[in-house]
């Protein structure tokens, strides 16, 4: 869970600008994008095989530099 302590110097802004950048390292606004809507657990798998795939073409492309 992600809490934001504020001073009593603390605007609205600021207060929201912690609040966003907490969120992004917590890597929560990921999670909320990735379960927004229902994926088969297939269509997860294919997903994860290609993003796979994508990274060992990069690490090759990499190496033969």
């Amino acid at each position: 869970m992600v809490k934001v302590v504020l001073s009593e110097r603390d605007n609205l802004d600021r207060a929201l600008r912690k609040f966003r950048r907490k969120m992004i390292r917590s890597g929560l606004f990921k999670d909320m994008r990735r379960k927004r809507y229902y994926e088969k657990p297939s269509d997860l798998r294919r997903k994860k095989a290609k993003a796979a795939e994508r990274r060992r073409r990069r690490r090759a492309r990499r190496r033969s530099r």
